[in-house]
């Protein structure tokens, strides 16, 4: 019979009761010094971790495998996936653990870094090399920022987990250079997502899309029904609902603000357009959200 796994939602504790929560940021100290620096395998359903090893030493164990930890490393591990740690009495370092519906790149999603995040990986951080003491500068900021409530600080902390996440993934994939090369549509479905995200906002045709990558529309529509299976218009659309059912979690701003921060002119037309990708108004569905992350 299998060993049963407990799902945490973190480390056992509801920390998700509050709607504002949506990254929670401790010490690997605090955390694994009351458990006599083992956390045992269990999984997390909706967070995202990342882990920051300073200095001491430990292992990692994904599934029934295990890693050992030399330091400076970062360890991200994807939602759904049984892990656990050891760690020695002199471990430095972080743990953040970060609500999945928050990662601009959701684990599995058709890219090159939507599937590096939906695998656990074990990355060893070169103070020499300048990307990975970035990594390391960026994860002991976000440590600061997270525990100094200061103006900005959710865009601030945001802006860190991108930086971390993309960064981390470059380093890894730099340490793994036998992977194959990505082939041509992948590049380009690459390309188009840096765009979308830079350009979302301006409801861009997709024709506009198609210029910046040199093809023609029909073409683009290829690349992204073999990608996805979905159209550009549609993926289009599904990063306005994206970031629209973000803001309405996670910020203060009225339906009517965050229709408007969208690049929507029209109120009505932002409510209309949310109605018909996700089936109920944004006023409507924002309530329901709350109540279940309330209750999560």
């Amino acid at each position: 019979m299998s060993k049963h796994v407990p799902t945490y939602e973190l480390y056992g504790e509801n920390t998700g009761r509050s709607p504002e929560f949506w990254l929670h940021c401790e010490t690997i100290r605090s955390r694994s010094s009351l458990h006599q620096w083992e956390i045992r395998l269990h999984r997390h359903e909706s967070f995202f971790q990342i882990l920051y090893i300073g200095a001491g030493s430990g292992d990692a164990i994904f599934g029934e495998t295990s890693h050992a930890i030399h330091p400076p490393a970062v360890v991200t591990v994807p939602p759904g996936l049984n892990h656990g740690f050891r760690f020695s009495r002199d471990i430095d370092g972080l743990v953040i653990t970060i609500l999945r519906s928050h990662l601009s790149h959701p684990p599995g999603e058709r890219s090159p870094l939507g599937e590096w995040l939906a695998t656990p990986h074990l990355t060893r951080l070169d103070p020499d090399n300048a990307e990975a003491a970035y990594v390391m500068q960026t994860l002991r900021r976000l440590g600061d920022e997270f525990e100094n409530r200061r103006s900005g600080r959710n865009e601030m902390l945001a802006a860190y987990v991108g930086l971390v996440l993309r960064l981390t993934a470059r380093v890894s994939d730099e340490a793994n250079a036998q992977e194959p090369p990505l082939n041509e549509s992948e590049r380009r479905m690459g390309i188009l997502n840096e765009l979308i995200q830079q350009h979302y906002r301006s409801h861009r045709p997709a024709s506009f899309y198609a210029r910046e990558l040199g093809v023609s529309p029909t073409h683009l529509t290829r690349i992204v029904r073999s990608m996805t299976g979905s159209t550009p218009h549609e993926l289009l659309a599904g990063k306005l609902i994206e970031e629209a059912k973000r803001q309405l979690v996670f910020t203060l701003g009225s339906v009517q603000e965050i229709g408007f921060r969208l690049g929507f002119a029209d109120p009505a037309y932002f409510s209309r357009f949310f109605l018909k990708y996700t089936g109920e108004t944004p006023r409507v569905w924002r309530m329901k959200e709350k109540v279940r992350l309330e209750g999560a």
